[in-house]
C-alpha cells in the first residue's frame, strides 16, 4: 500500500467516526440519519451535473451497494439503540475488516498473503476486544452490532468491484451516495410521517454529518482501485 492510499485512508477513518459520533448523540438518531442523508442528496445532485456517469458494467453495483447501504443506515441506527457506542462501534467495525478480506477472495478472486491474513486478524481481534474492555460482558446489543458488521462488509466488497468496472472513481461514488441517499426520507416519512424538533445546531451537525460521510467512504472506495479490500477495509477500521 502506497503512503498516499495509507493516509488517505487514515484520514478516512478519523472522518467516519467523527460523523458516527454525531450519530450516535442524535435525539432521534433516524432523523438525524435522514438529515445527513438529505444533505448527501443536495451535495451529489449538484455534483452530477459536471461528472460523468459511471460505465454501464459498474451499474448492478451501484444498485446493489445503495440497498445495502440502506439495511446498513437503518441496521446502524438499531444498533446504537441498543447500547453504547463504546460497545456496539468496535463490534460492527472490528468484524468487518476479516469479512471483507473473505468477500474479496470469493467474489473478487483476490489473493492474501499469510502475513497480511494474519494482520487483518489480528486488526478486527483488537477492535473487537474494545468492546469488552473494563466492562462486563453484555450480549443483547451483539445481534445488532455484527448484523451491521455483515452489511459493511457486504457493501465493501460490493463496492470494491464496482469501482473497478466504473472507469472513474468520483462517478461510481457519487452515483451510488445519490442513490441511496434518496431512500432514507422516504422510508422515514413513511415511517414516522412528521418529524421530530430538532435544535439549529442539532440540525446543522446531522446535516455536517453527511457530508463527512461522503468524504470519509469515497476516499475508501477511491483507496480500493488501488490496493486489496481487505488491506483498505483493516486501515479503515482503525477508526
Amino acid at each position: 500500500m502506497s503512503p498516499l492510499v495509507i493516509c488517505c485512508v487514515a484520514c478516512a477513518a478519523l472522518l467516519h467516526a467523527s460523523w458516527n459520533a454525531v450519530l450516535r448523540g442524535g435525539s432521534d438518531r433516524l432523523w438525524s440519519m435522514t438529515l445527513m442523508m438529505l444533505a448527501v442528496i443536495g451535495t451529489t445532485a449538484t455534483v452530477a451535473a459536471f461528472v460523468p456517469w459511471p460505465a454501464a458494467a459498474s451499474w448492478p453495483y451501484v444498485i446493489a451497494s445503495a440497498v445495502i447501504h440502506t439495511g446498513y443506515n437503518l441496521s446502524l441506527v438499531r444498533t446504537y439503540r441498543s447500547g453504547d457506542l463504546g460497545e456496539t462501534y468496535p463490534i460492527s467495525r472490528g468484524s468487518s475488516p476479516v469479512l471483507v478480506a473473505l468477500g474479496a477472495a470469493i467474489f473478487a478472486g483476490e489473493r492474501v498473503s499469510f502475513i497480511a491474513a494474519i494482520g487483518n486478524a489480528l486488526v478486527s481481534g483488537g477492535i473487537l476486544s474494545l468492546a469488552f474492555r473494563g466492562r462486563g460482558i453484555r450480549t443483547d446489543f451483539l445481534p445488532a452490532a455484527f448484523t451491521t458488521g455483515l452489511l459493511i462488509g457486504a457493501y465493501t466488497v460490493v463496492d470494491g468491484i464496482g469501482v473497478r468496472l466504473s472507469g472513474n472513481s468520483l462517478a461510481y461514488t457519487n452515483s451510488m451516495f445519490l442513490l441511496w441517499s434518496i431512500t432514507m426520507p422516504v422510508i422515514y416519512f413513511a415511517i414516522r410521517g412528521r418529524p421530530p424538533t430538532y435544535t439549529r445546531v442539532q440540525t446543522a451537525m446531522a446535516l455536517a454529518g453527511g457530508l463527512v460521510s461522503v468524504l470519509a467512504y469515497g476516499i475508501v472506495i477511491w483507496a480500493m482501485q488501488y490496493d486489496t479490500m481487505g488491506a483498505v477495509s483493516a486501515l479503515r477500521e482503525t477508526s
